[in-house]
C-alpha cells in the first residue's frame, strides 16, 4: 500500500523515527509485528526492507518505526520527507504473546530492538534490560519509563550504566524478585539472543525471542530467511523455518542455539 509520510525525523545520531499513514496497519498491528517497505523503484533496490512496528495510533491511523542508517536502503530512507509516501506492507510475522496478568514482562533488547517490543508497554507496568555498545546506542529508555517500566542499562563500554553484557543484568534482576512470575521478551543482534536463551534456560526461565534472518518477500514464499529452530520429532532434532511468517518470534523452548 502507498502509505504517506508524517514525519521521518532525526531521534539521535544515526537513528531516526518513521511515522506514515496506514490506517488498518495500525488496527491490526501487535508488538514483534514487522512492516515490509519499499523505499524507492530503482533497480538496485528491488528487495524491500523489514522494520519492526514500534508503536502505533489507531485513532489516527499512523504507524511508527524505529530505524538506524546502516546502508544505501536506510539512507535513502531517511531522506524521505514528510509529504512524501513509502510502499508499505503489514502488519507481517508473528508477534509476541501479551504478559500474562500475574506475570512480570521483562523487555531484553540490544540497540534498536528495543523498538519492536514497546506495545508491550500497553499490558501493564514491567522492566526493560537494555544493551548497547555505548551510550551512543542507547534508545528509547526514556519512552520506556514514561510508559510505566523500570530501565536498567548496560553497555559495553560502561559509558551509560552497568559495563557489560544486558544479560549480565538477568541474574540481579531474578535475586530481586523472589516468587514472581518473570516473563522474558528478547529482540536484538543474533549473539545477544543466542546468549539470552542459554541463560534463561539454564536458570530455568520462560520466554519468547524476536529471532529472523535477511528476508527478502517476507510473507513466506521464497524460503530466503529461513532459521534453525528446534524440533524433537525430526531425526537431527531440529528444523528450517521461516522467519517473517513462522516468526520473527519464537517461544523460548524452539530457538536452537547448538
Amino acid at each position: 500500500m502507498n502509505a504517506p509520510i508524517i514525519e521521518n525525523t532525526r531521534i539521535k545520531g544515526d537513528y531516526f523515527k518513521l511515522v506514515f499513514s496506514a490506517p488498518e496497519m495500525a488496527r491490526r498491528a501487535a508488538a514483534g509485528q514487522f512492516t515490509h517497505i519499499r523505499i524507492d523503484r530503482r533497480q538496485d533496490r528491488i528487495l524491500r526492507r523489514p522494520f519492526s512496528i514500534h508503536d502505533t495510533d489507531p485513532a489516527a491511523g499512523t504507524v511508527t518505526v524505529v530505524y538506524k542508517v546502516v546502508g544505501r536502503g536506510t539512507a535513502a530512507l531517511s531522506e524521505l520527507a514528510a509529504g512524501s509516501a513509502v510502499d508499505a506492507l503489514g502488519p507481517l510475522g508473528r508477534a509476541y504473546t501479551p504478559p500474562a496478568p500475574d506475570q512480570l514482562p521483562v523487555a531484553v533488547a540490544g540497540g534498536y530492538g528495543a523498538a519492536a517490543m514497546f506495545m508491550l508497554t500497553r499490558k501493564q507496568p514491567g522492566v526493560l534490560l537494555m544493551g548497547a555498545r555505548s551510550e551512543a546506542d542507547v534508545i528509547l529508555t526514556e519512552r520506556y519509563r514514561e510508559a510505566g517500566y523500570e530501565v536498567r542499562i548496560a553497555t559495553n563500554d560502561g559509558s551509560l550504566g552497568q559495563k557489560g553484557f544486558v544479560t549480565d543484568l538477568i541474574p540481579a534482576l531474578v535475586a530481586e524478585n523472589p516468587g514472581k512470575r518473570l516473563f522474558f521478551y528478547g529482540c536484538g543482534p543474533h549473539p545477544m539472543l543466542m546468549a539470552l536463551a542459554k541463560l534463561l534456560r539454564t536458570r530455568g526461565l520462560d520466554g519468547e525471542l524476536s529471532v529472523d534472518h535477511v528476508m527478502c518477500c517476507g510473507v513466506g514464499a521464497c524460503f530466503g530467511c529461513v532459521v534453525k529452530v528446534n524440533d524433537p520429532g525430526s531425526a537431527d532434532g531440529w528444523r528450517y523455518a521461516r522467519s517473517c511468517s513462522e516468526g520473527p518470534v519464537f517461544p523460548l523452548e524452539d530457538v536452537y542455539t547448538e
